[in-house]
């Protein structure tokens, strides 16, 4: 558990949610998610200390939370006999080209891929759907959509 004076917390009256801090210290962040507290880092080959995830590890573990999550809800509502699920993420940069599926084709593209493994005794059917289901998670919906992110100085 990280213990740091330095930690922001956010007041009673504040609307956020997350706070991250500057640590002083190279790249390393202090995160402050409601009473949960977090580090963030990126890689020493990056010019960090490695001392936490990087700000990719972080949107990779929200998409394969969100993705077993909502596949856990989806068979439990089905009454599906699924015992776990396992996702495995990795991001990229890849060039535009080398995107069949892409309609725009910028220069350069971030690429995730998700690799789902499925505990339990499914049918080939239930299997198919849950993947189709994984794509309709809350998180992969908002990593697909257009995001208007509004910043302002404090």
């Amino acid at each position: 558990m990280i213990q740091s004076a330095n930690f922001a917390q956010p007041s009673k009256a504040s609307t956020f949610t997350t706070i991250v801090s500057s640590s002083g210290i190279g790249f390393l962040q202090e995160i402050a998610i409601g009473k949960h507290l977090l580090i963030g880092d990126e890689p020493i080959e990056a010019g960090g200390t490695d001392a936490g995830p990087s700000p990719y590890d972080y949107i990779l573990a929200a998409l394969g939370t969100c993705t077993s999550m909502t596949l856990t809800m989806y068979a439990r509502q089905k009454q599906w006999p699924l015992q776990g699920v396992t996702v495995r993420l990795g991001h990229s940069k890849i060039h535009a080209e080398d995107c069949e599926e892409c309609a725009i084709k910028p220069r350069m593209l971030d690429r995730i891929d998700r690799e789902i493994e499925l505990a339990g005794p499914l049918t080939a059917e239930q299997r198919a759907r849950l993947l189709e289901v994984a794509e309709h998670c809350p998180v992969h919906q908002t990593l697909t959509s257009t995001i208007n992110i509004r910043s302002r100085l404090a």
